[in-house]
């Protein structure tokens, strides 16, 4: 037994405390898990859920951007294709959540290959003005067919998480699944971003001529972001409609469109740990502190958020995760070689042969 213990001991040490992201994406996982024990109100098992669909949505935002260097403007797309999509299948077809969302990710990915064709030909702030217009152009659409669509009203009415369940303890099942989905969503983001695939984004971030010279296909790595990247925000728009039980035109205003950046900013660009974290603060801060502490309208969020980004990108120009997981790293205490994994030790033997 205690051979077994030792074995996970190193592997978790090796694996997860040597590596400060990891580390940090543990212990928040370890705070949300418990969170729950401390017997919240529903409204913030319900604050939390959303914002455990905002970090995917902004850990999208980053693979695409932060990865791969395809800036943009107009994420809001895929978020509220995702929430329509679901919407249209549940009230109208009748079918299950557990089918409606895999599908409204399917039609995000065609759209946004779709979309990715006109985006490739333009870069730069050409390209954040060409994404930033097509969440306009599926809102005029929406307003066109408004006998479906139900125009400025929005779908109502979608089906919930868990209805079998009592009221109260619907909360707390979908805000457990939504963290299960962000855990999933997040460990598949961040693998893709650490992989063979995501060195080809970075490639391509650093110097996209550079990278087609070296005999990369780069339009079919661009689209590849763009249709991973759809497909996550697809999911948390189509998750978040459930939640709230409708989807309306806001969920592609620019507004929305907005809010990974934001979030993206806050916890460092090009990490996929960092929108995961500061999504739950800007979600605390938006819903809870300037809502019920500090009352403030609306209108007036926005104008903080930005205040705060300038001053972050003054502070700390790497964003919050980043500047935690340094921090982590000074931290980190010299440990014999032996207890750092067998993975480590397999390393340090064949250099000591060699």
């Amino acid at each position: 037994m205690s051979t077994y213990f030792r074995r996970f001991y190193s592997s978790f040490t090796s694996h997860v405390v040597d590596i400060p992201p990891r580390l940090l994406a543990f212990l928040l996982f370890l705070l949300l898990l418990t969170f729950p024990v401390t017997k919240p109100k529903f409204t913030h098992l319900l604050l939390l859920a959303l914002a455990n669909t905002g970090a995917i949505f902004a850990a999208s935002w980053d693979l695409l951007v932060g990865r791969c260097g395809q800036m943009s403007m107009g994420h809001a797309l895929f978020f509220g294709m995702g929430a329509y999509s679901t919407g249209m299948l549940s009230i109208y077809l009748h079918w299950p959540i557990w089918v409606t969302i895999p599908l409204s990710m399917v039609v995000s990915v065609l759209l946004a290959l779709a979309v990715g064709f006109p985006c490739l030909r333009v870069k730069g702030p050409y390209l954040a003005l060409v994404t930033m217009s097509f969440p306009l152009i599926t809102t005029g659409v929406i307003f066109y067919f408004k006998d479906i669509t139900m125009g400025e009203r929005g779908l109502s009415g979608l089906d919930r998480f868990f209805p079998f369940l009592p009221y109260e303890q619907q909360y707390l099942a979908q805000y457990y699944f939504t963290l299960l989905l962000l855990l999933a969503s997040g460990i598949i983001l961040y693998k893709i971003a650490n992989s063979h695939t995501g060195i080809v984004f970075i490639s391509i971030l650093d110097d996209d001529v550079a990278s087609k010279a070296s005999g990369i296909n780069i339009t079919k790595y661009k689209l590849m972001a763009f249709a991973i990247s759809a497909g996550f925000a697809s999911m948390a728009g189509a998750v978040n409609a459930h939640m709230i039980n409708s989807a309306n035109i806001g969920m592609l205003s620019l507004t929305t469109s907005f809010l990974p950046i934001i979030i993206t900013f806050w916890g460092g660009i090009g990490t996929i740990y960092g929108p995961i974290a500061a999504a739950y603060i800007l979600q605390i801060l938006d819903r809870y502190v300037l809502t019920d502490v500090v009352p403030l309208e609306t209108h007036w969020h926005m104008m903080i958020y930005i205040v705060l980004i300038i001053v972050l990108i003054i502070k700390w120009p790497r964003g919050l995760a980043r500047y935690t997981t340094d921090e982590l790293e000074d931290l980190e205490e010299a440990r014999d070689i032996d207890e750092r994994g067998p993975r480590i030790w397999k390393k340090y033997k064949k250099k000591e042969k060699k």
